[in-house]
C-alpha cells in the first residue's frame, strides 16, 4: 500500500489542502456526491469478456463459476456438449476465440452518447479473473491475450472524446472464491494459471496478503492510467480488508482533488460505511423518495444476463424511459449495461432500446438533466411491492399505467412525467384540496398525500415536444391539465408547469 506519511517542510494546513482526505472512515464519509452526477443522471456500462463465447445461460457472467462448482448446471451440460470435458477444456481455453475483430470504441462512444448518457465505461474485470487493460500484475488480459488490444484504454480515450465521464467496474474483489481452485480435477487448481482463475487456497481460507495487495494494486493502476470518473464495486468488495478499502479510496479521492476534479465511487449493502461513497442497488430502485442518493445498475436485456446471451430478449423503450425516470423522481440515477457479442459488435436489439432511449430524452431530457427530485416523487397506482432494502432484486415489469406521474424540479420549473398517454385531460390529484374535516391543513400524510398549490402561483402549463401553452385548471380533484392534440414523442409524457411565489 502507499506511503502516507508527508514532509516535515510542509505545513499541517499545507498538507491537508494537498490530500484532504485521510485513509479513515471519519475523514472519507465526508467525500460529496460530484455536482456533474447529480446533474447526468443517466450513464451506461459494459459486460464484455470471455464469457462472451459462450454467450451462455440466464447470467453470462456467473457461467464460468457455475460451470466449475455445479457438474449438474447447465452451463456444464452446455459447455460439455459444445466444447467437451471440462477436464479437457477449461475456461481459459475460450480465450483464443474471444477476438474482438469487430470491435471499436469510437463507435461504442457514439452510441452511446446517442442514447443520452453522460458517463459510460466497460466493466475492467470481471470475478473471472480476465483484465480488459494492459496491467502489470497478470499476464491474463486483453491487451496480451484474446483481442490483444487495450480495451479500457481505447474506451477511455474515446469515450472522453465525446465530453463524456468515464466509468470503470471492478469485480475482481470476488476472484478469490469464484473458482475452485482447491479442486485437483480442474485445470483451475493449476499454479500456471493463477492469474487467471486466481491464487492457490484452500476452500474457506480468508484472503491472504498477497490477494489484498493484488487487488489494491489492480485498482490503483487503473485509477492512474485511466483517470475514472466513477468507479463501480460489486458485492465482493466486503472480502476485502477494509484498511486496504480505505487507503484506495484516500488514493482515489485525492488524486481527483489534486487536479480539481470530482468523482464517485459506488458500493453495495453496507460494504463502506455511509456517506464514503454512493449506494448501489442492483437491478432495483427505491420504492419511495429517500433521504440518500443511490445509483442503480440495470441492463438492456431482459433476464439479468449481463453479458451477451444468445437466448435473451431485450426490455421495451418503453420501460427504459419509464423506469429511468422513475428512479431519478425518488433520487436516484441509473447506470445502464448492455453486453456486446464476443466480436465486438453490440446486439441490434440492444441498439434499438438505447437509441430509443436516447430519442426520447432528445425531447425531455430537460425533466432528467439537471433536475432535482421534489418533495414528493410523484402519484398512481403502479407501486414496487417492496423496496430495494440495500440489495436491489426488486423491478417490475408491469407496465406504468396513464395515471403514473413522476415528479422532478429545476429552478421555477416542476415538471409531471405521465408515464402514458392520459387521454384528452390529465389529473394530477397530488395538487386536489384536503379531505373535507381535516384540521391540518398544511400537514402531508402518507395514506393521503398532497401538495397545496396556488392558482395564483401558476405561470404557465406547457407540454415538452409541444410548447404550445395548455388549458389548466385547479379543482377539488386535483389539476386538471387539457392535453395537446398530437403526441410529441412514444413514450412517457413530460408536462411543464412554471411557477412563481402565490403572494
Amino acid at each position: 500500500m502507499t506511503d502516507r506519511s508527508t514532509k516535515k517542510s510542509g505545513s499541517r494546513k499545507e498538507t491537508a489542502a494537498a490530500a484532504p482526505y485521510e485513509p479513515t472512515w471519519e475523514s472519507l464519509r465526508c467525500h460529496p456526491t460530484p455536482a456533474w452526477l447529480r446533474h447526468d443522471k443517466f450513464g451506461i456500462y459494459t459486460h464484455w469478456g470471455i464469457y462472451s463465447v459462450p454467450a451462455f445461460g440466464g447470467n453470462a457472467t456467473w457461467y464460468s463459476h457455475q460451470l466449475y462448482m455445479d457438474p449438474d448446471s447447465e452451463a456444464r451440460k452446455h459447455h460439455e456438449k459444445t466444447y467437451g470435458p471440462l477436464a479437457e477444456f477449461g475456461y481459459k481455453d475460450y480465450i483464443p476465440m474471444f477476438t474482438a475483430e469487430k470491435f471499436d470504441a469510437e463507435e461504442w462512444a457514439e452510441l452511446f452518447e446517442r442514447a443520452g448518457a453522460r458517463f459510460a465505461g466497460p466493466v475492467a474485470e470481471h470475478h473471472d479473473g480476465f483484465a480488459m487493460w494492459d496491467t502489470k500484475w497478470s499476464e491474463w488480459n486483453a491487451a496480451k491475450m484474446g483481442p490483444k488490444r487495450d480495451i479500457v484504454g481505447e474506451l477511455a480515450k474515446a469515450i472522453k472524446g465525446r465530453g463524456m465521464r468515464f466509468v470503470t467496474a471492478l469485480h475482481h474483489a470476488e476472484a478469490w472464491f469464484f473458482f475452485p481452485v482447491w479442486d485437483k480435477r480442474y485445470d483451475c487448481s493449476d499454479p500456471r494459471y493463477s492469474g487467471l482463475y486466481g491464487m492457490i487456497h484452500e476452500l474457506g481460507e480468508k484472503p491472504s496478503k498477497e490477494f489484498l495487495a493484488q487487488w489494491y494494486g489492480k485498482t490503483i493502476e487503473v485509477v492512474d492510467k485511466y483517470d475514472p470518473d466513477l468507479m463501480w464495486f460489486d458485492y465482493g468488495l466486503c472480502s476485502i480488508h477494509e484498511d486496504y478499502v480505505k487507503e484506495y479510496l484516500a488514493y482515489y479521492y485525492n488524486k481527483a482533488a489534486a487536479a480539481g476534479k470530482e468523482v464517485v465511487v459506488t458500493y453495495k449493502h453496507h460494504d463502506l460505511v455511509p456517506g464514503a461513497g454512493l449506494l448501489d442497488y442492483e437491478l432495483g430502485q427505491a420504492r419511495d423518495l429517500t433521504w440518500h442518493e443511490w445509483i442503480t445498475d440495470s441492463t438492456v436485456d431482459d433476464q439479468g444476463a449481463w453479458g451477451y446471451v444468445k437466448t435473451a430478449g431485450y426490455r421495451s423503450v418503453d420501460w427504459l424511459v419509464d423506469n429511468l425516470v422513475d428512479r431519478v423522481s425518488k433520487n436516484g440515477y441509473l447506470l445502464l449495461n448492455v453486453g456486446p457479442k464476443a466480436d465486438g459488435t453490440i446486439p441490434e436489439e440492444a441498439k434499438k432500446g438505447l437509441l430509443g432511449l436516447g430519442e426520447w430524452l432528445k425531447v425531455n431530457g430537460e425533466a432528467i438533466y439537471g433536475t432535482s427530485a421534489w418533495v414528493m416523487p410523484g402519484e398512481g397506482p403502479t407501486r414496487l411491492e417492496r423496496d430495494a432494502m440495500g440489495s436491489g432484486f426488486n423491478e417490475d415489469e408491469r407496465p406504468y399505467t396513464s395515471q403514473d406521474i413522476r415528479f422532478t424540479v429545476k429552478g421555477d420549473a416542476l415538471y409531471a412525467t405521465v408515464l402514458d398517454w392520459p387521454g384528452e385531460e390529465l389529473v394530477m390529484t397530488t395538487f386536489r384540496a384536503p379531505k373535507e374535516g381535516t384540521a391540518d391543513v398544511g400537514v402531508r400524510h402518507n395514506d393521503d398525500p398532497y401538495y397545496q398549490l396556488y392558482e395564483s402561483e401558476i405561470v404557465s402549463v406547457t407540454m415538452l415536444g409541444d410548447d404550445k401553452p395548455l388549458k389548466w385548471k385547479l379543482e377539488k380533484q386535483g389539476l386538471v391539465v387539457r392535453m395537446p392534440g398530437k403526441k410529441p414523442c412514444e413514450h412517457a409524457f413530460v408536462v411543464k408547469i412554471v411557477r412563481k411565489k402565490p403572494y
